[in-house]
């Protein structure tokens, strides 16, 4: 067998691995070429494809559950009698929340009707004195009348000095006389007449003076019935404790405050409001469907629609409004608030207005499809 010397080995391999080094090297130089315009290319496709494709969907995680919410009160001042309901209790439309003590307001009623039976009283007065003034008033004509007559014949008589001129002087006095006291019937008349609205014959109800009376029979018992304060939309109560057996309600047509009411909760008037920024608006409109998850059920999603979107931002109902004329003006991403309504399902977790909320709204916008369409 022949066997070649080491240094030979040495001259014959040394060339060819230093080829096959060569090429390698060649190959990965081509192959870092390829990946690094492959990857470029490739990342600047799918940024193009995310670009073209995006804008379908705005979200905001500045979202919040809302629901109808009242301080429930009445507008009478009195002391609480009793209290109907407790906190967190769910009551319905109708429903007693807490009453006030009636007594005083039956006694303010009592007096008005005392007084709309004196009103009724001195309608059907009124129109006996004015029969009476008219009856008067014809037998003082008649009066009269006799009286004229016979001042007439008198004249005569005393122009013939048939008679004396003192018995023509008194019967003059005495027809003066009547026909004073018929133009005072006829004034009286006149007054019973105009309290009757000029119709003898008025119905009683109708007459001016037992209308202002009716009124105010009306505003006592309005004022009673509204010593029972109900709840009026279903909801959950809240708010109860502070307000006790003994409170003195004031009411906020008198203090301009509500001073004691019990807070309720609608449990059906849910809906869901997003402070979007306004660079997300573009494409949102009103009917537009929504996906929404609460914080406290993030494994549960609630499906809802675009009902509406705010007429202004925020900060322009802001008692303290930004002002922009003074020159030191920095421009800031408003916010308007968009309304969420839920679709709500059997076995939906409770909503409680406060919650946070995330929403993701559908435009169905498609930037490859408006710019293939121009």
């Amino acid at each position: 067998m022949n066997v070649m010397p080491a240094d030979t080995i040495s001259r014959y391999e040394l060339p060819h691995s230093r080829g096959r080094l060569k090429r390698l090297w060649d190959n990965k130089a081509l192959l870092r070429r390829v990946l690094m315009i492959g990857g470029v290319a490739i990342v600047a496709t799918v940024s193009l494809i995310v670009y073209l494709t995006g804008g379908r969907y705005v979200t905001t995680d500045d979202a919040y559950v809302r629901a109808a919410q009242l301080m429930v009160s009445t507008d009478v001042s009195g002391l609480v009698k009793d209290v109907n309901v407790r906190e967190g209790q769910h009551v319905k439309a109708g429903d007693i929340l807490f009453r006030l003590d009636p007594k005083p307001f039956q006694i303010a009623l009592d007096n008005a009707k005392a007084a709309l039976a004196t009103a009724a009283q001195n309608v059907e007065s009124t129109k006996a004195d004015y029969r009476r003034d008219i009856q008067q008033t014809g037998a003082q004509a008649a009066q009269v009348a006799v009286a004229k007559t016979t001042l007439d014949r008198y004249s005569k008589l005393v122009a013939d000095n048939a008679i004396a001129h003192t018995l023509y002087d008194q019967q003059r006095a005495t027809y003066i006389s009547a026909q004073a006291t018929l133009d005072s019937l006829k004034q009286s008349a006149q007054v019973d007449l105009a309290k009757l609205n000029g119709n003898p014959d008025l119905p009683t109800e109708q007459a001016p003076a037992y209308m202002q009376a009716q009124a105010q029979v009306d505003e006592m018992q309005r004022q009673l019935d509204h010593t029972v304060v109900r709840a009026p939309f279903d909801g959950i109560v809240a708010e109860v404790d502070s307000l006790q057996p003994g409170t003195l309600v004031i009411s906020a047509m008198s203090a301009f405050t509500t001073t004691s009411a019990v807070g309720l909760v609608s449990d059906r008037d849910v809906w869901v409001e997003g402070n979007m920024k306004e660079t997300d608006l573009t494409h949102v409109h009103p009917g537009q469907p929504v996906d929404v998850t609460i914080d406290t059920y993030p494994g549960h999603k609630w499906r809802g629609t675009v009902q509406a979107i705010a007429a202004a931002s925020g900060s322009t109902f802001s008692p303290l409004p930004a002002e922009n004329s003074s020159g030191n003006w920095v421009k800031v991403v408003q916010r308007i608030a968009v309304r969420v309504k839920l679709e709500s399902k059997p076995g939906d977790p409770i909503l409680r207005a406060g919650m946070s909320a995330f929403i993701s709204i559908d435009t169905g916008h498609r930037r490859w499809y408006r710019m293939a369409n121009g």
